[in-house]
């Protein structure tokens, strides 16, 4: 019994720290341009008025945005091809650094046949930085009946504006 009581007295009482308010007003979601701030948060007893930055809104797609985007969608679909051996695997060589082309060339080797052709479904290209010159891309394809992803970031290089390449992949 002093066991449990002297272990009950060690723990210290709880403490509850109020959350901050993140929703942004509710005039912000509308179709109009919000302003840079909102106007002060009402007064709450104990505390002063302050002002609240509204998360910016969406930022206009760059103009590497549809480049990279159809960049992607080939280079996912030649990579697809490449691994279900229905495209030979030197096409790989300008999509994709040596070292990483070989990588995927290892992988079509280890996994032995396979049952169907890989279809991509879907892909979603984000942008990394501010120059919009590096985006990564998630995907989704279906084999068979079953559906699988595979992901990649994609840098843009050299001066021609259609130098893109894939610089990581990541198939599951």
């Amino acid at each position: 019994m002093t066991v449990a009581s002297s272990t009950a007295a060690a723990i210290p009482p709880a403490i509850v720290i109020p959350v901050i308010d993140y929703e942004p007003a509710i005039g912000a979601a509308g179709g109009a341009a919000a302003p840079a701030l909102a106007s002060p948060s009402p007064a709450r007893p104990g505390r002063a008025p302050r002002l609240e930055a509204l998360p910016p809104g969406p930022r206009p797609p760059s103009r590497h945005f549809a480049a990279a985007a159809a960049f992607a969608d080939a280079a996912l679909r030649t990579v697809l091809e490449v691994i279900d051996r229905r495209r030979p695997p030197t096409q790989l060589r300008a999509l994709m650094p040596p070292g990483l082309a070989d990588s995927v060339l290892a992988f079509t080797r280890a996994a032995g046949p396979r049952r169907g052709a890989a279809v991509l479904r879907r892909a979603r290209v984000q942008p990394c930085d501010r120059d919009a010159r590096a985006f990564e891309v998630a995907a989704t394809y279906s084999r068979h009946n079953r559906t699988h992803a595979i992901a990649c970031r994609i840098e843009w290089r050299g001066a021609a504006p259609d130098r893109w390449q894939i610089v990581a992949l990541h198939i599951g």
